[in-house]
């Protein structure tokens, strides 16, 4: 709750007796030259009118003879209040344009001499008016001008508009006669004058704190855009802003990026709850705080923060972390700290850019229980430069023809004939030649760019089974892999009914496989949109069974037509060295057909490699076999070479 200030103290913030932010005073400053533009502009259109009037009235009509020395005699007050116009002008524009570097001292400089060039136009202009028995109208200007849109705290106006008021009343009084000889200014018009000034000065102070108003609620918004909402510690951009300056002064030669990730936190706060969750991220943060003071650091995102620092103990600090982000935890929930470090080399770069340096080193500990530490290095640096080339040039890949399909034989477990292939991706890029699926394809689904790489894959399979349709050729169906995200970043349904439609594909020659480990998140939204593909006459497909992610739910919640056992099971299957691993493998494997069996699925087996395991698995009824036995995955003609070779033949049953 706000103190309540008493009417004293309200008095003195009124006046302006205040303490205020390096922020507030650089906005009533920076508003101020803003003002200073409006009003340059209008004296150099005024004192330009005026010395074109001179010349016009004095001059051009031939009334008087021209002379220079008569010329700047009477213009001379022109001139000066237009020069000075023009140069504040041009420095007020360079300031605000950020061309010139924004000195406080300067500015205060040239705002006062120009205020007092004006206070002594006004004065001189409106005495010689005085004289004449006419109103003091430029001087009252002057001081509106300087008053009004020069804003300095309302005591100084106040100090600065009394003195110069009183001074020039009794300027006048004392030393400027009227057109009767007589000295002084009647009460009527001191009154007058009076009454200007109090509510000049009222005006002043009204414009003066809704200014302040503007600027509190300015640097509010400012430092909201650059500190995280929840620990109060600098977000990305806050974090940016700070490090550039930090870079200035830092030791180079200590410098590093540190990347910090809570291991286990969703477990944490799925056991603990979010409020807990969010006491840990707090708590954290304000250890960070303590332990990097001085340094530049961030909360990123979710648990992961980053610290730029150059002392030499970090590790030490960070074991501190540690130790603050275990004195809370549960014993039975196991929170760890897992850190990437990056130490620049050469010349610095955009601290964003760092931070990923860090990160990706960090994403390489993964989720080694007896690590906590990796700094990057030469292997990294070019691992991270092929991540990035991968993120940049996926499109171009797409777009060039880089992405491959290659095909890989499914044959029916009883007659050994074809009855269909899956499509797997290859990029064959000119620059990096072969490149891993195991390489692009986690770096695009990290990238939640994976949808532009499948929608390629869907559209070069029914390209290709077009082309063959087109030919007489008998066709296969084939399987194409369906990621969690392909759901999420596209319309996956939508898009592949747009191909069957645009190459005339029967629904039945493409099967939809979905990997189990996308059925652990968003199961309502994924059901339905297999629910609809089931609608529409599509074949779907479990793969990976048994991959490590398994869960019976999954075989409940869901209703697939073709269960794929993952090729982990038929790992060194018929090895002597591994007879009692094979013994095992064999009765996972049949309680798995059985099931699938119970359930209405067909199986299919990966990773079929030798003769045991296809005799094995024909003899316990699994229907599908795929592995290198048969082929490893090769281009759709190779498929067609082998087909007209006679080492396969297109099954005549379609399921």
């Amino acid at each position: 709750m706000e103190k309540k200030e008493n009417l004293g103290t309200k008095i003195l913030r009124a006046l302006g007796f205040f303490k205020m932010s390096d922020y507030e005073k650089s906005f009533h400053r920076d508003a101020n030259v803003r003002s200073t533009v409006y009003m340059a502009s209008i004296i150099i259109v005024l004192e330009t009118w005026m010395i074109v009037r001179y010349l016009n009235k004095y001059i051009f009509s031939g009334k008087y003879e021209f002379t220079f020395e008569s010329f700047f005699t009477y213009t001379k007050s022109y001139w000066m209040l237009l020069t000075m116009g023009i140069i504040m002008l041009v420095y007020s524009l360079l300031y605000l344009g950020d061309k010139i570097r924004r000195s406080k001292k300067l500015s205060l400089f040239l705002t006062l001499i120009f205020t007092g060039i004006c206070m002594y136009f006004g004065w001189t202009v409106s005495a010689n008016d005085y004289s004449k028995g006419k109103m003091i109208l430029c001087f009252l200007t002057m001081v509106l001008y300087a008053a009004c849109l020069l804003i300095w705290r309302p005591y100084i106006s106040f100090l600065m508009l009394w003195a110069i008021g009183n001074a020039y009343i009794i300027y006048l009084d004392k030393f400027v006669p009227l057109k009767d000889g007589t000295l002084g200014m009647n009460e009527g018009d001191k009154i007058n004058f009076a009454t200007f000034y109090i509510s000049m000065i009222t005006v002043v102070i009204s414009i003066y704190h809704q200014r302040h108003s503007e600027a509190v609620k300015s640097e509010k918004l400012v430092i909201a855009s650059v500190t995280d909402e929840l620990t109060g510690i600098p977000n990305v951009k806050g974090f940016t802003d700070k490090a550039f300056e930090q870079l200035k002064t830092i030791n180079k030669e200590n410098l590093v990026y540190l990347f910090i990730n809570i291991e286990n936190f969703k477990l944490y706060n799925d056991s603990l709850g979010f409020m807990k969750g969010n006491e840990l991220l707090i708590n954290l943060s304000k250890e960070i705080s303590e332990q990097f003071k001085g340094d530049s650091y961030a909360r990123l995102s979710n648990d992961h923060f980053t610290i730029l620092t150059d002392k030499p103990d970090y590790l030490d600090r960070i074991n501190k972390l540690q130790e603050a982000i275990g004195k809370d935890t549960p014993d039975e929930l196991y929170l760890t700290l897992k850190v990437g470090a990056y130490r620049p080399k050469g010349e610095l770069e955009d601290p964003r850019l760092e931070i990923d340096r860090a990160r990706y080193a960090c994403t390489t500990i993964g989720h080694q229980a007896d690590k906590f530490y990796a700094e990057y290095d030469e292997k990294m640096a070019e691992d991270f430069k092929l991540r990035n080339y991968i993120i940049n040039n996926v499109d171009k890949a797409v777009r060039e023809g880089y992405i491959k399909v290659y095909y890989q034989p499914v044959v029916w477990s009883e007659d050994k004939k074809l009855c269909g292939c899956e499509a797997l991706a290859r990029w064959i890029d000119p620059k990096y030649g072969f490149l891993s699926p195991g390489v692009f394809i986690p770096v695009l689904e990290e990238s939640r760019q994976i949808d532009k790489l499948d929608l390629c894959i869907y559209e070069t399979v029914c390209r290709d089974l077009r082309e063959r349709l087109d030919k007489g050729e008998k066709i296969f169906p084939v399987s194409l892999n369906f990621s969690r995200l392909d759901f999420e970043l596209m319309d996956a349904i939508g898009e592949l009914e747009r191909l069957v439609e645009k190459y005339g594909i029967p629904r039945e020659y493409l099967h939809v496989e979905i990997t189990e480990s996308a059925l652990t998140d968003d199961t309502i939204g994924l059901k339905k949109s297999m629910d609809i593909l089931h609608e529409k006459g599509y074949s779907l497909w479990l793969d990976d069974f048994g991959s490590g992610y398994s869960s019976l739910n999954v075989l409940k919640d869901f209703n697939f037509d073709v269960l794929k056992i993952d090729m982990v099971f038929l790992k060194n299957f018929g090895d002597p060295d591994y007879e009692e691993n094979t013994e095992n493998t064999k009765k996972i494997i049949c309680t798995v057909i059985d099931l699938a069996d119970n359930l209405g699925m067909k199986t299919l087996t990966e990773g079929v490699e030798n003769d045991a395991c296809v005799e094995f698995l024909s003899m316990v009824g699994c229907d599908r076999l795929q592995g290198y036995y048969y082929s490893k995955p090769v281009p759709i003609d190779d498929i067609y070479k082998m087909i007209s070779e006679g080492k396969f033949e297109i099954s005549d049953v379609i399921e």
